[in-house]
């Protein structure tokens, strides 16, 4: 029998693993400050507005400068723009973890965003190039997606494990040896690639990107915790207006960062679209299950972190089980199906979860996140099965931004929710803080002498777990009107194997639209 061209081999498959190196790093890098606070506090003495600088800078670097650096990589050679981010992440985790102020800490954290950015979409458009075969690319995509998700619920772990027996700079370090390890081995192993005929650099539209995406990450981010201000309903307006200007941008320049091309595979746009409901799904109950381990089951924040880790198991085996599934002859359709009604099972056992409810609640976030993550994996795939080879680093910086703004609008949403009928729930008598959020009444009734402050306790952790089973059964909801969409929407399409210029998704339907 004649080998098949398109199948990857040994090489191909060793390259994947080193490639996950920096992946699990960067989504590592989303939470580990999470037990770092206290110590880079003490010895930095940032003030409040650098704190908060601190930890959120990275993720709206990272964001903001997604789809530039797609498109970048595109031009110059995904391979090259990898190992560029790679000397940039290193560096500046090196500066990181030595930083002797907040303002340099600062810095650090936004080179990091920057590198980080560059990553993430050339890993997966490498993965693209690499894997041309439809089910080994749905096999490599899986483990991406995998390694994504978990290594958010991995940082915060480690982060507690270092800072206990180390300095609060340790959690940087730790980005060193494969930082090192890739620029070492990825212009052995891993190929280049780039759009032959890019055209010209479109400049104008890197800062319509910024103003497109930076204001509505805030805006969403904020809201959950402050409630609707008006400050961040005007960042979000004006988000949405300059993201108006950067499509017509798109439109009519002659040589645009994001080509419509992209949009003309028949795949490609349903995919981002379910993807980036997916993405609200996952994010959207992070806001509540986090603090219901800590704040009502009073587990300490290292404790939280790895109960926190148990629903990883279900997102290890649930993206190469999808792909096996439609490698066999499954309908991808069906299985993105199954995976939006399984992620709304799992949002239908959190809207069961009592006061006293850990399992129940572990095993209702390992069962969303399971299948959500056979979602992403199968959207990504069909996403970029569906791209010009070509345009892989702009199609996977529009996933990854996708993936933002969905997990941004999820928890800025059932965030709202649960806070109005958490405060709703709470008795008027209540002092304002502690109508407000659970903190605050877990900070009032610290004050409360005896009786008066347990029964402050009692009624907020019940109001905050009613708030969470009403962002369930609104999460529900939502995934199962995204389940219908996915099996009315994809039914159809078919990714068929790359041929020589590009790979492309079939409309099988009918009526060929």
């Amino acid at each position: 029998m004649t080998p098949n061209p398109n199948r990857a081999g040994r090489r191909e498959w060793t390259a994947l693993v080193v490639l996950m190196l920096p992946l699990l790093l960067v989504s590592m890098d989303v939470s580990v400050l999470y037990f770092a606070v206290p110590e880079i506090s003490a010895d930095l003495a940032p003030t409040g507005t650098q704190q908060l600088w601190i930890f959120d800078i990275y993720g709206f670097v990272l964001a903001g400068l997604l789809m530039t650096m797609g498109a970048l990589g595109d031009r110059i050679g995904r391979r090259r723009l990898l190992l560029c981010g790679a000397a940039a992440f290193g560096a500046a985790s090196l500066l990181a973890a030595y930083a002797q102020s907040a303002e340099t800490l600062i810095v650090a954290r936004a080179v990091l965003g920057i590198g980080g950015a560059t990553l993430m979409p050339s890993t997966m458009a490498l993965v693209r190039t690499m894997f041309t075969d439809p089910g080994q690319r749905a096999k490599a995509i899986g483990l991406w997606s995998g390694v994504m998700t978990g290594g958010i619920a991995l940082g915060s772990v480690m982060s507690g494990l270092l800072v206990e027996h180390f300095w609060w700079g340790s959690v940087f370090l730790v980005n060193l040896p494969a930082m090192a390890l890739l620029l070492a081995l990825g212009p052995l192993l891993l190929p280049e690639s780039r759009n032959p005929s890019p055209g010209r650099f479109d400049w104008p539209s890197v800062p319509l990107s910024l103003a497109a995406v930076l204001p509505v990450v805030y805006g969403l981010k904020e809201l959950p915790s402050e409630g609707w201000n008006v400050r961040y309903v005007v960042s979000i307006t004006l988000g949405l207006l300059f993201a108006a200007l950067f499509v017509h941008r798109q439109r009519t320049a002659r040589s645009p960062m994001i080509p419509p091309v992209l949009f003309r595979g028949h795949g490609f746009s349903p995919a981002l679209a379910l993807n980036t409901l997916s993405a609200f799904g996952m994010m959207g109950s992070a806001i509540f299950t986090t603090q219901y381990l800590q704040s009502v089951l009073g587990r300490s924040a290292l404790e939280a972190a790895l109960w926190s880790l148990l629903p990883s198991v279900l997102i290890g085996v649930a993206a190469p089980v999808a792909a096996t599934l439609v490698q066999r002859g499954a309908e991808r359709a069906h299985v993105v199906t199954a995976g939006f009604v399984i992620s709304a099972c799992g949002y239908g056992l959190l809207a069961l979860a009592g006061t006293d409810s850990l399992w129940l609640v572990l095993a209702a976030c390992g069962v969303m996140a399971a299948g959500i993550v056979v979602v992403m994996s199968l959207l990504t795939d069909l996403a970029l099965g569906s791209a010009p080879v070509d345009r892989a680093g702009s199609a996977s910086s529009l996933l990854e931004t996708g993936t933002e703004f969905g997990g941004a609008l999820g928890m800025a949403a059932l965030g709202s929710i649960g806070a109005a009928v958490y405060r709703h729930a709470m008795p008027d008598s209540a002092p304002e803080p502690a109508r407000e959020t659970l903190g605050g009444a877990l900070a009032v009734a610290a004050e409360l002498p005896g009786r008066a402050g347990d029964a402050l306790v009692t009624a907020a952790r019940e109001a905050f777990t009613d708030g969470m089973r009403g962002a369930a059964v609104a999460g529900a909801l939502l995934l199962l009107v995204a389940a219908g969409i996915a099996v009315a929407g994809l039914r159809h399409i078919r990714v068929r194997p790359d041929t020589e210029n590009a790979g492309r998704a079939e409309d099988l339907s009918p009526s060929g639209v």
